[in-house]
Protein backbone atom coordinates (compact mmCIF):
# COMPACT_ATOMS: atom_id res chain seq x y z
CA UNK A 1 0.00 0.00 0.00
CA UNK A 2 1.30 3.47 -0.87
CA UNK A 3 -0.07 6.84 0.24
CA UNK A 4 0.41 9.95 -1.88
CA UNK A 5 1.74 13.04 -0.10
CA UNK A 6 2.51 16.06 -2.27
CA UNK A 7 4.68 14.83 -5.17
CA UNK A 8 6.13 11.90 -3.22
CA UNK A 9 4.87 8.55 -2.05
CA UNK A 10 5.32 7.24 1.45
CA UNK A 11 5.42 3.45 1.55
CA UNK A 12 3.19 2.00 4.23
CA UNK A 13 5.10 -0.20 6.63
CA UNK A 14 2.42 -2.59 7.83
CA UNK A 15 3.39 -6.25 8.30
CA UNK A 16 7.07 -5.66 7.46
CA UNK A 17 9.56 -7.41 9.79
CA UNK A 18 11.72 -5.04 11.85
CA UNK A 19 14.98 -6.31 10.29
CA UNK A 20 13.95 -4.63 7.01
CA UNK A 21 13.94 -1.17 8.58
CA UNK A 22 16.97 1.06 8.60
CA UNK A 23 17.37 2.69 12.01
CA UNK A 24 18.09 6.36 12.44
CA UNK A 25 21.69 7.07 13.53
CA UNK A 26 20.43 9.74 15.95
CA UNK A 27 17.32 8.39 17.70
CA UNK A 28 17.73 4.72 16.69
CA UNK A 29 14.08 4.48 15.62
CA UNK A 30 13.00 3.01 12.30
CA UNK A 31 13.15 5.42 9.37
CA UNK A 32 10.52 5.61 6.66
CA UNK A 33 11.27 5.54 2.96
CA UNK A 34 10.13 8.39 0.75
CA UNK A 35 10.32 8.23 -3.00
CA UNK A 36 11.14 11.28 -5.08
CA UNK A 37 11.73 11.06 -8.82
CA UNK A 38 12.34 7.33 -8.49
CA UNK A 39 14.93 7.72 -5.72
CA UNK A 40 14.33 6.29 -2.26
CA UNK A 41 15.23 8.64 0.58
CA UNK A 42 15.24 7.53 4.21
CA UNK A 43 13.65 9.93 6.70
CA UNK A 44 13.37 9.85 10.47
CA UNK A 45 9.99 11.28 11.47
CA UNK A 46 11.13 11.39 15.09
CA UNK A 47 14.21 13.62 14.74
CA UNK A 48 13.70 14.99 11.20
CA UNK A 49 17.00 13.70 9.83
CA UNK A 50 17.54 12.45 6.27
CA UNK A 51 19.79 9.64 5.03
CA UNK A 52 20.91 9.78 1.40
CA UNK A 53 22.53 6.64 0.01
CA UNK A 54 25.65 7.10 -2.09
CA UNK A 55 24.70 8.64 -5.43
CA UNK A 56 21.30 9.97 -4.36
CA UNK A 57 22.43 13.58 -3.94
CA UNK A 58 23.78 13.53 -7.49
CA UNK A 59 20.53 12.12 -8.91
CA UNK A 60 18.21 14.40 -6.95
CA UNK A 61 20.19 17.55 -7.60
CA UNK A 62 19.57 17.24 -11.32
CA UNK A 63 23.18 18.30 -11.88
CA UNK A 64 25.46 15.33 -11.23
CA UNK A 65 28.68 17.24 -11.84
CA UNK A 66 27.70 20.07 -9.52
CA UNK A 67 26.79 17.56 -6.80
CA UNK A 68 30.12 15.76 -7.27
CA UNK A 69 31.92 19.10 -6.86
CA UNK A 70 29.97 19.77 -3.67
CA UNK A 71 30.85 16.32 -2.31
CA UNK A 72 34.52 16.80 -3.23
CA UNK A 73 34.56 20.05 -1.22
CA UNK A 74 33.68 18.25 2.05
CA UNK A 75 36.63 18.15 4.45
CA UNK A 76 36.85 15.65 7.31
CA UNK A 77 36.89 17.51 10.63
CA UNK A 78 38.38 15.24 13.30
CA UNK A 79 38.66 18.11 15.82
CA UNK A 80 34.91 18.75 16.10
CA UNK A 81 33.04 17.92 19.31
CA UNK A 82 29.73 16.68 17.89
CA UNK A 83 28.66 13.20 19.04
CA UNK A 84 29.79 10.48 16.60
CA UNK A 85 27.08 8.69 14.64
CA UNK A 86 26.98 5.22 13.14
CA UNK A 87 26.15 4.48 9.51
CA UNK A 88 22.69 2.91 9.35
CA UNK A 89 23.97 0.42 6.76
CA UNK A 90 27.35 -0.85 8.04
CA UNK A 91 26.94 0.41 11.64
CA UNK A 92 30.49 1.80 11.66
CA UNK A 93 31.29 5.26 13.00
CA UNK A 94 30.90 7.93 10.33
CA UNK A 95 33.25 10.82 9.66
CA UNK A 96 32.20 14.38 10.39
CA UNK A 97 32.72 16.35 7.21
CA UNK A 98 32.68 20.13 7.08
CA UNK A 99 30.34 21.01 4.25
CA UNK A 100 30.98 24.74 4.32
CA UNK A 101 34.07 26.92 4.29
CA UNK A 102 33.30 28.17 7.80
CA UNK A 103 33.05 24.56 9.07
CA UNK A 104 29.73 25.51 10.69
CA UNK A 105 27.86 22.75 8.84
CA UNK A 106 28.94 19.20 9.72
CA UNK A 107 27.61 16.29 7.71
CA UNK A 108 27.97 12.68 8.84
CA UNK A 109 29.55 10.69 6.00
CA UNK A 110 30.03 6.92 5.95
CA UNK A 111 33.71 5.94 5.73
CA UNK A 112 32.73 3.11 3.40
CA UNK A 113 30.80 5.55 1.17
CA UNK A 114 27.38 4.06 1.88
CA UNK A 115 25.90 7.55 2.13
CA UNK A 116 25.44 10.69 4.23
CA UNK A 117 23.34 11.66 7.23
CA UNK A 118 21.79 15.11 7.42
CA UNK A 119 20.40 16.24 10.78
CA UNK A 120 17.18 18.24 10.60
CA UNK A 121 17.80 21.37 8.55
CA UNK A 122 21.32 20.44 7.41
CA UNK A 123 20.36 19.44 3.88
CA UNK A 124 18.52 22.73 3.42
CA UNK A 125 21.51 24.62 4.85
CA UNK A 126 23.87 22.79 2.49
CA UNK A 127 21.73 23.65 -0.50
CA UNK A 128 21.52 27.32 0.48
CA UNK A 129 25.32 27.41 0.91
CA UNK A 130 25.68 26.46 -2.72
CA UNK A 131 22.86 28.73 -3.92
CA UNK A 132 20.46 26.10 -5.20
CA UNK A 133 17.97 27.24 -7.78
CA UNK A 134 14.17 26.91 -7.63
CA UNK A 135 14.20 23.81 -9.85
CA UNK A 136 16.19 21.78 -7.34
CA UNK A 137 14.28 18.58 -6.49
CA UNK A 138 15.81 18.31 -3.02
CA UNK A 139 14.76 21.85 -2.13
CA UNK A 140 11.22 21.04 -3.26
CA UNK A 141 11.27 17.88 -1.15
CA UNK A 142 12.35 19.79 1.93
CA UNK A 143 9.80 22.53 1.43
CA UNK A 144 6.78 20.41 0.47
CA UNK A 145 7.26 17.24 2.48
CA UNK A 146 9.13 18.33 5.57
CA UNK A 147 7.81 21.91 5.69
CA UNK A 148 11.27 23.35 6.36
CA UNK A 149 10.89 26.61 4.46
CA UNK A 150 11.00 28.66 7.67
CA UNK A 151 13.61 26.57 9.50
CA UNK A 152 17.00 28.10 10.12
Amino acid sequence: MTRQYCDCSIAAVQDVPLEFFMNCPVCNNAMITLELAGVEIDYSPDCGGIWLDAGELEVLSGDGQRAKNILASFKTDAAQKEKPRRCPICLETMDKAAASQSHSLLIDKCRKNHGMWFDKGELKALLSTFHSDDKNNIQKLLTEIFNLQDES
